[in-house]
């Protein structure tokens, strides 16, 4: 993501813009304390850096529920997060002029899709902390989709994805930058959560967003389970 210059922004200090862009890269739920030991900077610090970001909606915090001890804060990029004060662009100009370059026939859209797969598996987020679908989460919050999650009775989960970071190359060629997306969406899926199926790849207008992510088993599995926790915690309290 494309940092932000302006002086009176959250990441015009340098410390978080780098928390910002780790956890950019991290594509992945991470603890206070393993931000700074990455940073090599005392973890009071980070936290009142992370707090800033997050009181500017750019990070959000989380805490898991642990066996013993206390709750450990973890954080991620916001899913509405807007660096800068506008949505993720996904370097356009880039994007629009190589979606120009590729016909959109059968044969090509194959490779486009084996293409994304391929770099779906490399962007999938290795070890740390949080669940498989945690992990997932945070991939498609990491690559501008801003998403939201929803079980349906019937055990089917669905990312509502809230932005298009690849609008400006969709207007071009909708085809290959979507074939490209859903094949990017399979190699997540394969690294993070290999038994969990694409029931449905749903493509929308681009400067509206709302294009569907729809699963089942794994990960549908994992986000029912937790929504029935919840609601029985729910009750209990």
């Amino acid at each position: 993501m494309d940092l932000p210059i302006r002086p009176d922004d959250a990441l015009a200090q340098p410390t978080r813009a780098r928390l910002f862009a780790m956890l950019s890269e991290l594509r992945r739920p991470t603890s206070t304390d393993e931000l700074a030991d990455r940073l090599a900077l005392h973890p009071n610090g980070v936290r009142t850096h992370l707090e800033r970001l997050r009181e500017a909606g750019l990070v959000m915090r989380d805490r898991p529920r642990q066996p013993r001890g206390r709750p450990r804060d973890m954080w991620m990029v916001a899913p509405d997060a807007r660096p800068g004060g506008d949505p993720p662009s996904a370097y356009a100009d880039l994007g629009r002029w190589l979606a120009r370059s590729i016909p959109p026939g059968k044969t090509r859209l194959r490779a486009v899709e084996a293409t994304g797969r391929e770099i779906g598996r490399d962007l999938a987020s290795e070890g740390g902390a949080g669940s498989a679908e945690d992990k997932m989460h945070a991939a498609l919050i990491s690559l501008g989709f801003q998403p939201e999650r929803a079980v349906d009775p019937a055990g089917q989960l669905t990312y509502r994805l809230g932005n298009c970071p690849y609008r400006d190359a969709v207007r071009e060629n909708q085809p290959v930058v979507c074939t490209l997306h859903r094949g990017i969406t399979r190699g997540l899926l394969d690294a993070i959560a290999p038994e969990t199926k694409l029931a449905g790849f749903v493509p929308r207008d681009p400067d509206t967003a709302g294009c569907l992510i729809e699963l089942r088993g794994g990960l549908a599995d994992e986000a029912q389970a937790r929504a029935g926790s919840n609601a029985e915690s729910d009750r209990s309290a």
